[in-house]
């Protein structure tokens, strides 16, 4: 397709968006909720939000309670606005609020009173649970789990429960997976007055990182930085080979990073540029398979990442800015792969790109919206300054609405201030509620020891070797994420593999950055990829087919995360730069070599055997002996060459 095309109409975008919508609400558990046709539940709820978004930034200055209450009073507020806001079947009201879930919604701030009641007297106690105390235990933990099943689906909710009676069952189960036992009262009660259950480490960060940045990335939005980004991507790739697809993959990365939900990241830059790709010539499937893939990637991509990197950085014990910088290379090898793989497309079935004329101008898009890059810019320069994520994301929600007022289109007005305090907290109500669910699976791992029982089991499923534990590492996280959200699939596959990877002196932070990229890469895995689901209801694809042509497109973000653990240079933790270097460009040409087998196109077609070579040469590439990079450099320098050489001939197939 040699002609150039022109951007999509406004009525065309505008249909897209409300496919979009509906498509949001379809795969995303979070975007269903209520809309209330009675005008004091709206001002309700928005009163809630906001005063519980104003009272998050407000105890980061002044610690207004201890930290049972703090956690509690988090995880009370989030259960009643989901039971408000979300209906507890598919059939349903959407408009009106049941008696069921107001009284639900009562009870669940009743969970954090009985706590801010009676806390010196649970104090006293020393963990020796009064007849009230398991009452409001058990209430607490079956509120927890009917949230989250109403939120986030079955899967968190079912594990949950299956981990609960593991506690229970524990005397009758055989070898090492037998323990004493407890009674129901021992664990609702081990969940709810400690610590290490439903108010355990999770629901901590949830409490004071995690919310925070949320609230930031709604205000970003509420500015137009959406529009700046799409804009800034338009101009810096729309007119190159393959541009539409160019422009989704920046456009997504960053929506990723900021918002933290992929389904979400493809419904909002997909019903833009998936139209535009599909109309220079890119399949259906691939199109969303480019939109699904970009937006999974914003999760692994600094500086705001998803939310399971605050709990990496507060499991660890080392500063969010660390994690972020270990993350920075191989995020960029992980699109670096994606756009080798767009552009290798293009290039064989010589997809042009949109018209120059359409397109807008680099200088004019900043000079209306550039100023908004500036918090994103201070959200860098005080972390690396060594301030608290928590200072730095109040600092930043500030700066935002004073940097946004330098001009009218980016402009917020009080009401749009109030609005983007909701957003925010409606945008963290799935992740809290998350959290505070995972909290029971690690409440019981660490109540009956099963963690270490289950890293033991996958050493010994590795035999010893370092790859084979990688390997079944890999394949649990991906298992884990077919149903659960990432901060869930990260902290229990943590949990487990962490110490497994730490028996062959493997640094912690890469062990966990491990974990982490397979449970996010997860969201695009059939049989359930919502992800790429969401980008084939936009494109009209087939789902699953449009599920695997993602996971070939996120081949990159599959074997980066064993060059990093191989060659640890690549994270910048502790490494010189000659080192970082070497890692970094051996990564980039093993990405580049599986790219084209992947794509079956260098310079010009390539054969099965040609592809194999390729294959062969960029997993050696992984490894990090000299003997093994230099034969991988052979064969694709081989390659290469005997690829160019075809092509100056002139025997590059046209379609």
């Amino acid at each position: 397709m040699d002609a150039q095309v022109k951007l999509p109409d406004a009525e065309e975008i505008k249909i897209n968006e409300d496919k979009a919508q509906a498509i949001l609400q379809e795969y995303d558990k979070e975007s269903g909720y209520r809309v209330f046709h009675q005008k004091w539940l709206r001002i309700l709820v928005s009163v809630v939000a906001v005063a519980f978004a104003l009272y998050h930034m407000y105890a980061v200055y002044v610690v207004p309670f201890v930290t049972l209450q703090h956690r509690s009073l988090h995880v009370a507020v989030v259960l009643c606005l989901i039971f408000l806001l979300y209906p507890g079947w598919k059939k349903a009201s959407r408009k009106s609020l049941s008696l069921l879930d107001g009284a639900l919604a009562i009870v669940a701030l009743g969970t954090a009173g009985y706590i801010f009641v009676y806390y010196m007297e649970i104090v006293n106690r020393g963990g020796i649970p009064s007849t009230l105390d398991v009452v409001f235990a058990a209430i607490t933990c079956i509120l927890v789990l009917e949230a989250s099943r109403r939120v986030a689906g079955w899967e968190l909710t079912a594990m949950a429960l299956i981990f609960v009676i593991y506690a229970y069952i524990g005397p009758y189960l055989p070898g090492d997976f037998g323990h004493r036992g407890y009674t129901i009262s021992d664990i609702v009660n081990y969940m709810y007055v400690t610590t290490e259950g439903i108010f355990g480490d999770a629901t901590a960060v949830s409490a004071s990182f995690i919310i925070l940045f949320i609230i930031f990335g709604a205000f970003l939005s509420k500015s137009g930085m959406g529009t700046l980004f799409n804009d800034l991507s338009l101009s810096l790739a729309g007119n190159s080979k393959g541009g539409p697809a160019k422009v989704g993959v920046i456009a997504s990365a960053v929506h990723g990073s900021i918002n933290g939900s992929a389904v979400a990241s493809v419904v909002t830059t997909g019903s833009f540029t998936i139209p535009m790709m599909k109309r220079v010539g890119y399949k259906p499937e691939f199109a969303a398979g480019v939109e699904a893939t970009a937006a999974v990637g914003g999760q692994i991509l600094p500086p705001i990442m998803g939310a399971a990197a605050f709990i990496m950085a507060e499991t660890l014990g080392v500063p969010y800015i660390s994690i972020a910088i270990a993350a920075l290379i191989p995020a960029i090898m992980y699109y670096f792969g994606l756009l080798v793989q767009v552009h290798l497309r293009a290039d064989r079935d010589n997809l042009q790109g949109l018209s120059k004329s359409e397109l807008p101008k680099i200088h004019d898009v900043l000079r209306e919206r550039g100023h908004l890059l500036l918090p994103l810019i201070l959200l860098v320069v005080l972390l690396m300054m060594g301030y608290s994520p928590t200072l730095v994301a109040v600092f930043t929600i500030i700066a935002t609405i004073v940097i946004a007022a330098f001009r009218k289109s980016s402009r917020m007005n009080f009401r749009d201030i109030l609005q983007a305090l909701e957003s925010g907290v409606r945008d963290s109500l799935g992740v809290a509620v998350a959290c505070a669910a995972v909290g029971i699976t690690v409440g019981v791992f660490s109540l009956t020891g099963l963690g270490l029982k289950l890293a033991n089991i996958i050493l010994m499923m590795g035999s010893g070797s370092l790859f084979m534990t990688l390997l079944f590492t890999m394949i649990a996280s991906i298992i884990l994420g077919l149903g659960l959200p990432s901060i869930p699939c990260y902290i229990i596959t943590a949990t487990m593999a962490a110490p497994a990877l730490a028996t062959y002196g493997i640094d912690p932070l890469a062990a966990h950055l491990f974990v982490f990229y397979f449970g996010a890469i997860a969201n695009l895995t059939p049989p359930i990829a919502l992800a790429a689901f969401a980008g084939a209801g936009i494109a009209g694809s087939d789902p699953q087919r449009t599920g695997w042509v993602s996971c070939k497109l996120a081949l990159a973000g599959f074997i980066v995360p064993f060059i990093f653990i191989y060659k640890p240079a690549m994270l910048i933790h502790d490494a010189n730069v000659v080192d970082i270097i070497i890692a970094t460009g051996t990564t980039a040409l093993a990405v580049m070599a599986l790219a084209a087998a992947t794509e079956g196109f260098l310079f010009a077609r390539i054969n099965w055997l040609l592809r194999l070579l390729l294959i062969a040469g960029g997993l050696l590439l992984i490894f990090p002996e000299w003997l093994a990079m230099g034969a991988g450099l052979a064969l694709m320098a081989g390659v290469g060459i005997f690829q160019y050489l075809k092509k100056r001939n002139g025997y590059v197939v046209q379609t």
